[in-house]
C-alpha cells in the first residue's frame, strides 16, 4: 500500500533576494527511509505532476551502538 505524505510548499522571502520555494521531508517519511541529515538527494522531473527523489548515494547504515561494561567498583 503506498504512503501519502501531503505537505504544503513554503517560501523564503528574504529582503533584496527573490522569493525561494521549499518542500520540507515530512519527519515519519524521512523515518521509513532512513533519512538523515546533510544527506545529499535529486530531484528528477518526471512529468508536471510528478517529482521523483533519490539518494546521491546508497542509504547509510545505521549507527552501530556500542556495548559499554561497568568498572568493578572497588
Amino acid at each position: 500500500m503506498p504512503m501519502q505524505y501531503p505537505i504544503t510548499v513554503q517560501v523564503i522571502r528574504s529582503k533584496g533576494c527573490n522569493p525561494r520555494p521549499y518542500l520540507y521531508v515530512p519527519l515519519a517519511l524521512a523515518a521509513a527511509i532512513g533519512l538523515e541529515p546533510g544527506e545529499q538527494v535529486q530531484w528528477t522531473l518526471l512529468d508536471r505532476e510528478t517529482l521523483q527523489v533519490r539518494r546521491s548515494t546508497a542509504a547509510p547504515s545505521p549507527p552501530k551502538r556500542s556495548r559499554r561494561t561497568k568498572k568493578p567498583t572497588k
